[in-house]
């Protein structure tokens, strides 16, 4: 006779959260985050839509759970011969009598990749508290993009792509985001290509001028983002192009 094997299950201590957001451990200091915890407000489109600015990463991270991040490479590290290589790190010095003292600066984006991303810069005197401060700084930065189709060359009326041409700029860096027909990928700088991503496009052209400094390309494609949102677009044109916001479903 064989002997079957008994599986034991341990859960997890109570009061313990293995994976995610301990919702129940968080103290809400405003009163929206009062409200979100409650239960009263459960969607993140309540917010937004509103123009109430959130005070609390803690709000993003219950409404929109799946949320993912990444950080940009905008610094350069040192390498051989006096080449460079990219870095996430933006290291910077002050020169004092008591020697240099190094400062590093980095640049985060979050997104769901189903229509809402932000960014966040941080700055510390060591690498960890920049990343934290820039985290916090793109979940208090999340906005919904508007998605939709509108190359003459597709037309198929989902969202893979921009619904229109829209141009962002950022200082002397100026950058212009065009549809593209499914399939054609992203056809854009490799750093503004993980926030398209995280945002849920697709596919897009892209030009841009002046484009040698990272931090202002990065945020000249934020900033085309918000112009997405800003543009007023009749219904019928709406239906047409099929245009769609954020989502956290």
């Amino acid at each position: 006779m064989v002997e079957e094997e008994k599986v034991i299950v341990v859960e997890p201590p109570e009061g313990v959260i293995i994976k995610g957001f301990d919702k129940e451990g968080w103290t809400p200091k405003t009163d929206i985050g009062r409200k979100v915890k409650s239960g009263e407000i459960n969607s993140i489109e309540d917010i937004l839509t509103k123009g109430v600015k959130i005070l609390e990463p803690q709000i993003i991270d219950v409404l929109v759970p799946d949320l993912q991040s990444t950080l940009l490479s905008i610094g350069q590290s040192k390498g051989k011969f006096g080449g460079g290589k990219k870095s996430i790190w933006r290291q910077t010095q002050k020169k004092t009598k008591e020697g240099n003292k190094p400062n590093f600066a980095c640049l985060a984006v979050v997104g769901n990749k189903n229509g809402y991303v932000g960014i966040g810069f941080g700055k510390s005197k060591e690498t960890m508290p920049a990343r934290e401060k820039a985290l916090r700084a793109a979940k208090l930065n999340l906005m919904s993009v508007r998605r939709g189709c509108g190359s003459w060359a597709c037309g198929c009326g989902t969202s893979h792509s921009v619904p229109f041409k829209v141009t962002g700029k950022c200082s002397s860096v100026q950058i212009e985001l065009i549809p593209a027909p499914m399939g054609t990928g992203l056809c854009i700088e490799e750093e503004c290509k993980k926030i398209l991503d995280l945002a849920g496009i697709k596919d897009v052209y892209a030009n841009a001028m002046n484009s040698k400094n990272k931090l202002n390309l990065v945020t000249a494609c934020f900033n085309a983002f918000k112009k997405l949102s800003k543009t007023k677009v009749s219904s019928k044109d709406i239906e047409h192009l099929g245009i769609i916001k954020g989502k956290n479903e």
